[in-house]
C-alpha cells in the first residue's frame, strides 16, 4: 500500500466519540485527514477509552503511519447544586445567595459546594453561570457565602456551571478524576496529556511531574489567568491548546481572536506546538456542510501558522464527522495553496535566535529554499531537530525520522512533519541513506532529486542538531560517495 503523505502542513485533531467509535470510522477519519485523535476524559468510562486507543492503534499498523493520541483530562468542574422546585428564572438588579448549605434551592438561594470560591472572591468580583448566560456581581462575600447582585438574568437549573474569570482560584489543575484518568491514560500509552483549566505554571509542573515522562503535556488556555500567565506556562508546557469556548466564556468574546493570534506567534516563536480549538466547524454537527463564517475561522488559524486545528462534537457526536475532517482537510489544502500564504507566514518567522541548532535549522531552509531541494529531512531521537525545522515554517516538505515510534507519534502534532519510524543507527552516513530511501518510497523526490538532511552528532542528545548535509535521495550513490561518517 503506497503511504499515506497529507497534502498540507496544519495537522488535524479529531475528537472521538458516539459517533466515531469504531474501528472502521477510525480509519475512515484517518483517511479522510485526521492526524491525531483526541480522547475526552470527561465523556465514556476508562473502560471505552482503552478500546477507543486500541483502535487507533490497531489502524496505525494496518496503515503504517504513525498516529498521535491525546487524552484530554477534564480538570475541576465547578457547578451549583440543585433547585427544589425545578428551574427558575433570575432577573436583572435581583439579589441572590450562593453559599455551603447542601439543601436545594430556590428563588433567593443555591448553593454552589465549592469553599475554594468562597476562599478567593472580593466585592466585586464576577460569577457566571451556564456557559457565561447568567452573570452576577458580588456584593458581600464570607468563607461560606456570597450574596450577589444579578447584572445579567437567565434561567438557573439544576447543577449548572459555574465559572470566576477574574480571580485565581485556589484550585489544583488536577481534581482526583484527573489523577487516576492521568495514570491510566500513562499507561495505556498515549502521546499527548491536555490540561483543562490551567491558571498558573505550577499546575503544568504538577502534572509532568506525574506523567514522568511518559506523555507530552498540554496546556489548554481557557482562564484569564492563564492568559496573564501564558509566558510562565508556555515554558512549562510541551504545547499549548487555545480552547476558545471557556475562554470566550470568561472573557468578552471579542476578546478572544487577538488573543488567539498572540498565543499562536508566541508558540511559534519557541517551536512548540499549537492547537487552535472550539466550535470551528460547529454547524457540521447536524450539517453536511459548514458556514462561511465557519470555513473563514478555520482559514484564519491555518493562515496564523497554527500547528493544529481541532474538531470537538463535530467529530465526536455529529451527523457527518468523516465531512468535517474532509472539509478541514479541503480548507486546508486551499489555503496553503493560495498564493497570499507564504507571505503571510513568512511575515511572521522571528529573527536573531542563537546557537549551533538554530542556525543549522535555518541554514536547511535556506538551503532548501535557495535550491532544487525537493525536502528536509530531519533525523531525531527526541523530537527536537524536527520541532526547530517546523518552527521555520519552510516551503519544502520536512520529513522526521527517528527510531523511536512515541517521538514520532508525539511529532504528528508538529506543522509540517511527516514522520517515519526508521532503524536506529550510529553513523550520520547511515541516516543520510535512510533519509534518501524515504524521501523516495514515500513520494518526495526521485533518484535524480536532492535533499537536505540534519542531525545531532552524537545521536540522542536532544538539543544538539549541529550536522547538515546535501544528498541525493539514492542511497547507492550515498554509500559508493565515501565522505565523512
Amino acid at each position: 500500500m503506497t503511504a499515506i503523505r497529507r497534502q498540507r502542513n496544519v495537522k488535524i485533531v479529531a475528537t472521538l466519540g458516539p459517533s466515531s467509535d469504531s474501528y472502521e470510522m477510525i480509519r475512515d477519519l484517518f483517511v479522510a485527514g485526521a492526524d491525531v485523535f483526541r480522547l475526552n476524559m470527561s465523556h465514556g468510562t476508562q473502560e471505552d477509552i482503552a478500546l477507543r486507543h486500541q483502535m487507533i492503534r490497531k489502524v496505525e499498523a494496518e496503515l503504517g503511519r504513525p498516529i498521535g493520541i491525546l487524552a484530554d483530562l477534564q480538570g475541576p468542574k465547578l457547578r451549583c447544586g440543585a433547585f427544589a422546585n425545578g428551574p427558575l428564572t433570575l432577573v436583572e438588579g435581583q439579589s441572590f445567595r450562593f453559599d455551603l448549605d447542601p439543601a436545594e434551592g430556590d428563588e433567593t438561594r443555591v448553593c454552589l459546594p465549592h469553599p475554594e470560591i468562597f476562599q478567593a472572591l472580593e466585592v466585586g468580583s464576577t460569577l457566571l453561570v451556564n456557559d457565561g448566560k447568567i452573570r452576577v456581581r458580588v456584593t458581600e462575600c464570607s468563607p461560606d457565602h456570597a450574596m450577589t447582585e444579578v447584572v445579567v438574568g437567565g434561567e438557573i437549573s439544576n447543577r449548572k456551571g459555574v465559572n470566576v474569570p477574574d480571580v485565581v482560584l485556589p484550585l489544583a489543575a488536577l481534581s482526583e478524576k484527573d489523577r487516576k484518568d492521568l495514570e491510566f491514560a500513562c499507561n495505556l500509552g498515549i502521546d499527548w496529556l491536555a490540561l483543562s483549566f490551567v491558571q498558573r505554571a505550577s499546575d503544568v509542573y504538577e502534572a509532568r511531574e506525574l506523567a514522568d515522562g511518559r506523555a507530552a503535556i498540554l496546556s489548554k488556555i481557557e482562564k484569564p489567568a492563564a492568559v496573564n500567565a501564558f509566558q510562565e506556562i508556555l515554558d512549562a508546557s510541551d504545547g499549548i491548546m487555545v480552547a476558545r469556548g471557556d475562554l470566550g466564556v470568561e472573557l468578552p468574546v471579542h476578546r478572544v481572536p487577538p488573543i488567539q493570534k498572540r498565543l499562536t506567534r508566541a508558540c511559534r516563536m519557541v517551536g512548540k506546538p499549537v492547537i487552535v480549538a472550539t466550535q470551528m466547524l460547529e454547524s457540521m454537527i447536524t450539517s453536511p456542510v459548514p458556514t462561511r463564517a465557519e470555513v473563514s475561522d478555520v482559514a484564519t488559524a491555518i493562515y496564523e501558522g497554527a500547528d493544529a486545528v481541532m474538531l470537538s462534537a463535530e467529530s465526536a457526536a455529529g451527523e457527518y464527522p468523516i465531512e468535517a475532517v474532509a472539509m478541514m482537510n479541503n480548507v486546508a489544502e486551499s489555503v496553503e495553496s493560495d498564493t497570499t500564504f507564504r507571505p503571510v507566514i513568512e511575515a511572521q518567522r522571528t529573527v536573531g535566535r542563537s546557537g549551533v541548532s538554530d542556525a543549522i535549522t535555518v541554514a536547511a531552509r535556506e538551503v532548501a529554499e535557495t535550491t532544487k531541494v525537493k525536502a528536509i529531512c530531519c533525523f531525531s531521537h527526541s523530537g527536537t531537530t524536527a520541532l526547530l525545522a517546523a518552527r521555520e515554517r519552510p516551503r519544502v516538505p520536512i520529513i522526521a525520522l527517528t527510531p523511536k515510534v512515541d517521538t514520532a507519534r508525539r511529532l504528528a502534532l508538529s506543522w509540517g512533519l511527516h514522520c517515519v519510524v526508521v532503524p536506529e543507527v550510529d553513523r550520520f552516513k547511515l541516516a543520510v541513506v535512510n533519509a534518501a530511501r524515504v524521501a523516495r518510497e514515500h513520494g518526495f523526490a526521485s533518484l535524480d532529486d536532492r535533499i537536505v538532511v540534519t542531525a545531532g552528532i552524537p545521536f540522542g542528545v536532544a538539543g544538539s542538531t549541529n550536522i547538515l548535509r546535501v544528498a541525493t535521495a539514492n542511497e547507492r550513490a550515498i554509500y559508493e560517495g565515501g565522505g565523512e561518517d
